[in-house]
């Protein structure tokens, strides 16, 4: 599949208009409050689009009200300059929240707002869908698009290029990637939504004392590890068994030198549990028995070893918990993942930046903030890629 090449927010939090350019391996960094948690946060909106989540998961932020911008819809020179403070301005524009973005064969884009003041319901500050689109190529025209949204109508191409409005309304809480499905007449927006779909993201994995990780669990075949990890068992034998059995072990040998995994299956009943051989030990750890960080380590190991990978696979934060000795391995290990998935790596961890920038596919963008607003630092010297709103 054709990798992202540009990820565009507009409204979200303190991303008030970023374009971000994408290459195979991208490294996203920044000091704290830079904007990298909304950044990795829209991301996943946008990936909610594809399952019928985004205005749930928007409600659960708070709605609209908590997750727009809370600047002004425009500074003057005297703001930018700082001769004059930050005051709000009379609105001009309607309240937008856009997520968007483009591959080299498609590009998607969704145009969040609030219903009509004279809406009859009690759910007046659900964001609802103003416009949708799915268009070829990196850029949006009239002459490229391919399925138009607005509002609750939906259009797409027929077989001579001409638009067909689609009979059946679209209500306003849905995203047209799971209320439409065309096989003949819009492949492409199947496409799409099998492409968002297939995104893998990873910020959840459990290491504490109660993590589903530490304990037996009933394991089935499982080429993908779970957000939370807790079938980390069954994920590594699936890799032993049909996956990278080599890599694993040379992942767990980079960093852990001398150690090897078991994966336990009492009577082979089906119930799988960790364990790590280390050495000088008599016996091997159980996962109840690992520390945080090499738990982490191994649910990481999990993740980018998955014999399935996926289009699109993000990471927040995964250094967390471990020590810094093991950053470079993990660094290894991320830069092989992306030879099979493009991978973004959302991390502060400035060992683990410096390992992955010395990648020859890296790609790495700083984030800071700016009057509130975050910005790409050095955003003149990047090639940004063009980028247009469809607009409403």
């Amino acid at each position: 599949m054709p990798p992202l090449t540009a990820l565009a927010i507009a409204n979200y939090r303190s991303l008030r208009d970023l374009i971000v350019p994408l290459a195979t391996l991208n490294v996203i960094t920044g000091p704290n409050g830079s904007g990298k948690s909304s950044l990795y946060r829209a991301l996943r909106l946008l990936a909610d689009t594809a399952q019928g989540r985004v205005i749930p998961s928007l409600a659960r932020e708070g709605g609209l009200p908590s997750t727009l911008w809370a600047g002004p819809e425009r500074f003057s020179r005297g703001m930018l300059t700082g001769e004059v403070p930050v005051t709000g301005t009379v609105r001009n524009e309607p309240v937008s929240l856009k997520l968007g973005f483009a591959c080299e064969d498609f590009g998607y884009a969704i145009d969040l707002g609030l219903p009509p003041l004279n809406s009859e319901t009690e759910f007046g500050l659900d964001p609802v869908v103003k416009r949708e689109c799915i268009w070829s190529g990196p850029m949006p025209r009239p002459s490229t698009l391919l399925v138009d949204r607005r509002g609750a109508q939906l259009r797409t191409r027929d077989e001579t290029g001409e638009w067909r409005t689609v009979p059946q309304p679209i209500a306003s809480f849905d995203s047209m990637m799971t209320e439409f499905a065309d096989p003949r007449g819009a492949p492409e927006m199947i496409a799409v939504r099998e492409r968002i779909r297939s995104w893998r993201f990873y910020d959840h994995l459990r290491t504490d004392a109660l993590a589903p990780a530490r304990l037996a669990q009933v394991g089935t075949h499982t080429p993908v590890l779970s957000d939370d990890g807790g079938d980390l068992a069954a994920a590594l034998q699936t890799i032993y068994e049909i996956g990278d059995a080599a890599a694993l072990d040379a992942a767990i040998g980079d960093a852990f030198p001398g150690a090897r995994l078991e994966i336990d299956n009492p009577g082979k009943r089906g119930r799988f549990e960790v364990m790590m051989r280390q050495p000088g030990l008599l016996r091997p750890l159980r996962a109840a028995e690992l520390s945080d960080g090499t738990l982490r380590y191994l649910l990481l190991v999990a993740a980018l070893l998955t014999p399935r990978p996926p289009a699109l696979l993000v990471l927040n934060e995964p250094e967390t918990s471990l020590h810094p000795d093991l950053l470079p391995a993990l660094g290894r290990l991320i830069a092989q993942a992306a030879e099979r998935s493009q991978v973004i790596v959302v991390s502060h961890a400035a060992r683990l930046v410096a390992s992955l920038e010395r990648e020859p596919d890296s790609h790495s963008i700083v984030l800071e903030k700016a009057l509130g607003a975050t910005r790409i630092v050095d955003a003149d010297a990047l090639e940004l890629p063009a980028w247009k709103w469809p607009a409403r």
